[in-house]
């Protein structure tokens, strides 16, 4: 599990292909600081595990499953990527539960700045799209963000808008992703659990 709180910007330094996955090799000096093979490691807010370390670089393997459900598949080497290590019990919880998995991906269709924070407006499916309710939480390529308000049937079709402050602009790559660009997205949890409980 993680809170969704991005301890820093790491960069691809490899992508292996390998038939139905791939190796993806990533330099993070604080990641690697104490990951051992088998730790797991939020890459975009994508829960993956540790296959080896060297030095300050991990290596993780990624199924084809979740290249073709994240924005993992578009990585390049020199991309960079938000990076988590998993929660320990002495973590603060300093965002929301976040699991590492994915339910979707989006597309930023706009960023107005302000002198304060910048609001960005991002498509989301609508299978996702439910799950999001205003002041709620969501996952944003790994980082932990309230929802600012919810739309169901914009030009875009649904559609959802977070504020960003300075910090979370410096720390994370929200900060220079670009209108058209994809984002993972992963919804509330508990919203998911609420929902079959209710449908019983």
């Amino acid at each position: 599990m993680f809170t969704g709180i991005v301890e820093e910007l790491g960069s691809v330094i490899s992508l292996d292909e390998q038939n139905d996955a791939l190796r993806l090799t990533v330099r993070g000096a604080l990641a690697t600081s104490d990951a051992v093979p088998g730790d797991s490691i939020a890459v975009n807010g994508c829960c993956l595990t540790v296959t080896s370390c060297d030095g300050d670089e991990f290596t993780a393997d990624v199924m084809r499953e979740t290249l073709m459900k994240t924005s993992l598949g578009i990585l390049e080497p020199g991309s960079r990527v938000n990076l988590e290590r998993a929660v320990t019990p002495s973590t603060r919880l300093g965002g929301h539960m976040v699991q590492g998995h994915v339910d979707g991906t989006g597309q930023i269709l706009d960023r107005q700045p302000s002198e304060h924070w910048e609001i960005v407006t991002i498509s989301v499916p609508d299978a996702v799209s439910r799950y999001i309710v205003r002041k709620g939480s969501i996952a944003v390529d790994g980082v932990s963000l309230t929802v600012v308000d919810t739309a169901s049937n914009g030009p875009a079709g649904a559609s959802f808008t977070v504020s960003l402050i300075p910090e979370t602009l410096a720390r994370t790559t929200l900060g220079f992703k670009e209108p058209d660009d994809t984002v993972n997205l992963e919804v509330d949890i508990i919203a998911k659990y609420v929902e079959k409980l209710v449908a019983r």
